[in-house]
């Protein structure tokens, strides 16, 4: 007895690639772009205690300087020459630079390494940061969303305290041309541009530390953890650049171009070391961020 030959099975088609468009794979209306969206994210930061206590201790800082020199004077030039501290009172720009030069090394190196530190290791500490990814939300549409709003909170927290300190500055001791502690003056109208060019350039050699601290909140449950570490590395690095025996060694240390934006505050513009020095920040911030963005690719999010 012969059995009959089974029919051909006909080839099923392959499911597409993209997700989007297969109705097996994911729900209806479901856009990938359209989840944890730029403002939400901006709207649950700024309504954060840390955020509104970082922006309360920035805006202050200005008028405590404004009191030191009350109480104790504006000093006079010291053994390594004068600095612009010795001008602080001669204008309102004068001040704001002032503000600037006190403040660069480390006070605002903390709001930067707050708010990128904090951003993904806050969600794996609340244990919330499962829910969001099952949301669902592409774990590079999280990073970028939570990297754009903490550099955005980042940019603002530098441009606020020379911005009140310019103001409080020209209320205090009037508007008028920057004083160049070598000799000299900035006119008034150029003065702005120039402060403009310093916050920018503050910025920039900040993206090492605020990427540093977005890649530690990647591996880390900790907030503090990653914030601290951030912190903590800044300051080896201010460490390191001091050892003068390392010579040109210095040279590829973030932390030894963090005050090339006093070549602004000369008569002409000199523009070499701050260009040295956003290339080797944004060299480090570049492998820093891919770091954080491979790593948490295939992290396994157990909170």
């Amino acid at each position: 007895m012969s059995t009959a030959p089974a029919a051909p099975v006909p080839d099923l088609p392959e499911p597409p690639d993209d997700p989007a468009v297969s109705g097996a794979v994911t729900a209806p209306g479901y856009r990938p772009g359209r989840t944890l969206r730029l403002r939400v994210e901006a709207r649950r930061q700024l309504r954060r205690r840390r955020t509104l206590v970082v922006g309360a201790l920035l805006a202050l800082l200005p008028f405590v300087l404004m009191a030191a020199f009350a109480i104790g004077g504006t000093p006079s030039d010291g053994a390594n020459g004068p600095t612009l501290i010795d001008t602080a009172t001669s204008s309102g720009a004068n001040f704001a630079a002032t503000c600037l030069f006190v403040s660069a090394g480390f006070v605002l190196v903390v709001p930067v390494a707050l708010f990128c530190g904090d951003t993904v290791a806050s969600e794996a500490g609340w244990s919330s940061l499962r829910y969001l990814l099952a949301a669902p939300v592409p774990r590079a549409r999280l990073l970028v969303v939570k990297l754009t709003v903490a550099l955005g909170f980042s940019a603002v927290a530098l441009v606020l305290l020379p911005l009140v300190a310019l103001v409080a500055g020209t209320v205090a001791y009037g508007w008028g041309d920057l004083e160049l502690p070598t000799g000299g003056a900035v006119p008034a109208g150029s003065a702005v541009a120039r402060l403009a060019i310093a916050v920018g350039y503050i910025f920039v050699s900040q993206l090492v530390t605020a990427a540093l601290a977005f890649w530690l909140s990647t591996v880390t449950d900790a907030p503090l953890g990653a914030v601290g570490g951030a912190v903590g590395l800044t300051i080896v690095g201010n460490v390191l650049d001091a050892v003068t025996a390392l010579h040109r060694w210095r040279d590829i240390l973030p932390a030894h171009w963090q005050f090339a934006w006093l070549d602004a505050m000369q008569p002409a513009t000199e523009w070499t070391g701050m260009i040295e020095g956003t290339s080797v920040s944004v060299s480090y911030a570049v492998v820093l961020t891919a770091l954080a963005f491979r790593g948490f690719r295939t992290k396994d999010i157990v909170s």
